[in-house]
């Protein structure tokens, strides 16, 4: 599981529209699941993210309410090392990535955290105002 973390002023994601997830002051979740992920991975990447010592003063979303912004985006395993056009093959399929993607949602609830997501195989428009900026990749 791959996830891409960012400090944000703002965040939203948009469908067909309509606005779907978006926060304020927060951090923002951009989310890969590859085919041995598990729940236990899930897990892990939950309190990570949670507990990732990225916001100011050295603090966390538990320490501060921040919320956050989950966005499925199987593309953080695309693997373009072999010319232009990406290849997908490390990245799971929906039906094992999008329960995981749930899990890690579920897990972030349950931790106490405000959590807000986008919407699953759909043409997503995110849009972020980052802070700092800072970014940071999470790779379990």
């Amino acid at each position: 599981m791959r996830a891409v973390v960012q400090t944000v002023a703002q965040a939203s994601v948009t469908v067909d529209g309509e606005v779907v997830g978006e926060i304020s002051d927060g951090l923002l979740v951009l989310l890969g699941v590859t085919h041995t992920d598990t729940a236990l991975v899930a897990q892990t990447m939950a309190r990570k993210v949670h507990e990732l010592r990225i916001l100011d003063d050295d603090r966390s979303a538990a320490d501060t309410g921040a919320p956050i912004l989950v966005v499925s985006q199987f593309t953080l395993y695309g693997d373009a090392r072999r010319g232009r056009r990406p290849g997908w093959t490390a990245a799971a399929p929906a039906e094992v990535a999008e329960p995981l993607v749930t899990a890690v949602v579920e897990a972030l609830r349950d931790r106490g955290a405000k959590v807000e997501t986008g919407r699953f195989r759909a043409h997503m428009l995110v849009e972020s105002v980052n802070v700092g900026p800072r970014t940071l990749l999470l790779d379990l």
